[in-house]
């Protein structure tokens, strides 16, 4: 009876217990104690936020879930990269784009990849709606390109944008976005709403889930612990980014690990609630979180530092490296493989997840 009253309060107190923590060490620079206890908050307040994301999920029923689920932790991550790009550093410069990137891998190829995987082991054959994923995956495919790849090959020296093009790179994104969203939420709804085992969409009144919705309160309850919960991943991450940065240098990795690492903390909400949904058999649910973050990650963080760059003491470089746009295009191609039939199997997930493995073994070995 104890241990069912406490774990009642986990969802309550850790989010408090991480924003209090967070308020208390904020400034310092935290030694080897400290940090190993920020890591451990951090990653309880990230399983928290899992729960209370779901709840509101719940409530409002697919595909308005996922989408708050993305914008709310994309949010954050621009804040983060702001707040970092802002201190300066000699990695400052391509901060945004690897952070952008990385999310951009860790969603298509590993989200992607283990909910497929975790879908097709337990149910054999996982089936998804191909039109609503394939026109994710469309205006994802256009807006990393167009923020990635072409800035390598315009006329301007190096990988930069000039400013008119980055104002149109920056508009272009977010007119995208916008017209992704209205199409998730509004006009063609059913196109990203779990499908049944005939590959049909169900009637968009349908619940997927048997059990009855939470009530308002608790939605709202669990809105707001989730927006604090993310604050803090976010806030708890920013005093680990020292001990990460050094422990990078003193292994002498390339200082792009960084943003890899930022961007794995930060997915880790949407990541575990991706799974959750494939051990649903909920593979559409999943396939918008991983798409959605992506797109969000890109649709949102673009603008927002291409308005910040004004004030920024560096130059934004957004223009990948080699092995980066091969890894990028190959994951589109990929994708485009995967999403066309509406239905994959474990062979399906295991491509996109040694194409992930191989983005995490160059990161760390270019």
């Amino acid at each position: 009876m104890a241990l069912r009253r406490v774990g009642s309060w986990l969802p309550i107190g850790v989010p408090l217990l991480a924003a209090l923590t967070l308020v208390l060490a904020w400034g310092t620079k935290p030694g080897l104690g400290l940090a190993v206890l920020l890591a451990v908050i951090l990653g309880a307040t990230v399983l928290v936020a899992v729960r209370h994301a779901e709840t509101v999920a719940h409530r409002v029923g697919e595909p308005l879930g996922s989408l708050i689920l993305a914008v709310a932790v994309t949010v954050i991550e621009v804040g983060l990269i702001l707040t970092l790009s802002a201190g300066g550093g000699e990695h400052a410069a391509t901060l945004a784009r690897d952070t952008v990137f990385s999310a951009f891998m860790i969603t298509t190829a590993g989200v992607v990849g283990l909910s497929i995987l975790v879908g097709a082991i337990r149910f054999g054959t996982v089936r998804f709606n191909s039109e609503g994923s394939g026109a994710a995956l469309a205006t994802l495919s256009t807006l990393a390109v167009l923020c990635l790849v072409l800035p390598d090959f315009t006329e301007t020296s190096g990988p930069l944008f000039s400013p008119s093009q980055l104002a149109f790179a920056a508009i272009a994104s977010l007119v995208l976005y916008v017209l992704f969203v209205v199409t998730q939420t509004i006009s063609h709804r059913r196109f990203f709403l779990p499908v049944t085992d005939s590959g049909q969409a169900p009637p968009e009144d349908a619940d997927e889930e048997h059990a009855a919705p939470p009530t308002l309160r608790a939605t709202l309850v669990s809105g707001v612990l989730l927006l604090v919960s993310l604050a803090a991943v976010v806030g708890l991450a920013k005093l680990e980014s020292p001990s990460i940065e050094g422990a990078v240098v003193a292994l002498g990795l390339p200082e792009s690990v960084v943003g890899v690492i930022i961007a794995l903390v930060i997915l880790l909400p949407e990541s575990i609630s991706a799974v959750r949904a494939a051990r649903r058999n909920h593979i559409q649910t999943s396939l918008n979180l991983g798409l959605g973050s992506a797109m969000a990650s890109i649709g949102l963080t673009i603008p927002a530092v291409a308005v910040a760059s004004v004030w920024m003491p560096h130059q934004l470089v957004l223009g990948l490296g080699q092995t980066q746009i091969v890894l990028l295009l190959l994951s589109i191609v990929v994708s485009i493989l995967t999403v066309v039939p509406g239905r994959a199997t474990t062979l399906q997930g295991g491509v996109h997840l040694v194409l992930f493995a191989a983005f995490l073994f160059l990161s760390v070995s270019p």
